[in-house]
């Protein structure tokens, strides 16, 4: 197969490119990546020389290159994305312009060359808050932050391409995933760098927020599937029951790490944030799928990859990367404060 990977140099889409090199000899990657502050081109660095993958820096909302690059895929697959849900607070207009008009853009060029395939990654946060049970991908989607209404919004136009136009179009929903060249903004990289530079951990209100932690060779692994035996028209959930707290999460790479809980620092909570997700991914696991890291094990090897590849997180804990912390922090700590 030839593959067209948007967002193919960012966390997820990386893993993805990677894992299909190294299990489908024939197959060939095209990526089209933007290259914004979380697109990383050390991220593909392993997958540079195979003579398999070839890059595009440019933009999903770019009607002219997506024109070039989708005639004689066999699939689009769409990993571009904002994706960190306290950036969607602070300004939401880019998470509309690339999560909804960027998926349109795609779809329409997907549907006029006969695309054979159409996979949309999209996450567990669409359910929004589930105090109890599991959500199944037939429950309504009740998005509670720009981000979750953003990724929503593009699943809709999704399921309407399959309807109206009959594009074969399927989409997969991911719980927290973890792993190998997460932007360090995002929980369990920005708790790992934190620790190893004995810096605190802030951590949202009480802490007791739930999250499915899945493992990124997992997720992987379950969109590959889809992509090859998914019925068109349906969605997926990918969760690995690997559900704890944000506090048992940064308590567990404290201990990984050698370093003390004194580090731990609560800060005001995020507004408006769900408290719990939890899949029910009956429907994948139906397929053959199942996760092969528990929480532990995810841990283990997310945290021990952060600690060999200081050279990767380093250079982007700077600049751009810093402005966002002080902003997104510093207000939190002023709130704490006057509470």
């Amino acid at each position: 197969m030839k593959l067209l990977v948007t967002g193919g140099a960012g966390f997820i889409g990386s893993n993805f490119v990677q894992y299909v090199l190294d299990h489908y000899p024939d197959d060939r990657v095209v990526v089209l990546d933007k290259l914004t502050y979380a697109g990383n081109l050390d991220n593909l660095l392993r997958v540079q020389d195979s003579g398999r993958c070839s890059f595009y820096q440019g933009d999903i909302n770019d009607e002219a290159l997506v024109e070039r690059l989708v005639p004689g895929v066999d699939a689009v697959l769409n990993f571009a994305a904002e994706t960190h849900v306290d950036r969607s607070i602070l300004d939401a207009s880019a998470f509309i312009q690339t999560d909804v008009r960027g998926t349109w853009v795609l779809l329409e060029a997907a549907r006029r060359h006969g695309t054979s395939r159409f996979v949309q990654i999209s996450t567990d946060e669409v359910y929004g808050h589930v105090p109890q049970g599991s959500s199944r991908e037939d429950d309504k989607l009740a998005p509670r932050s720009p981000y979750a209404a953003s990724k929503a919004g593009a699943e809709l136009l999704v399921q309407a391409s399959w309807v109206t136009y009959g594009l074969p179009s399927l989409i997969t929903r991911g719980a927290n995933t973890i792993g190998p060249y997460q932007y360090p903004e995002k929980a369990v990289p920005l708790f790992a760098t934190n620790a190893l530079d004995g810096q605190p951990l802030p951590i949202y209100g009480d802490g007791r927020q739930r999250r499915d932690w899945l493992y990124v060779d997992d997720h992987c692994a379950a969109i590959d599937l889809v992509l090859r035996r998914g019925a068109p028209g349906e969605a997926y959930n990918v969760g690995a029951g690997n559900e704890r707290e944000n506090l048992d999460v940064a308590r567990t790479i404290l201990a990984l790490l050698g370093k003390p809980e004194s580090l731990l620092q609560f800060v005001a909570d995020r507004p408006g944030h769900d408290r719990r997700y939890c899949l029910d991914s009956t429907r994948l696991r139906a397929l053959g799928w199942a996760p092969r890291h528990d929480f532990q094990a995810a841990m283990e090897r997310t945290v021990a990859w952060y600690q060999r590849n200081e050279w990767w997180w380093r250079k982007l804990k700077t600049g751009e990367y810093l402005e966002y912390y002080r902003r997104n922090y510093e207000q939190r700590h002023a709130l704490l404060r006057s509470s």
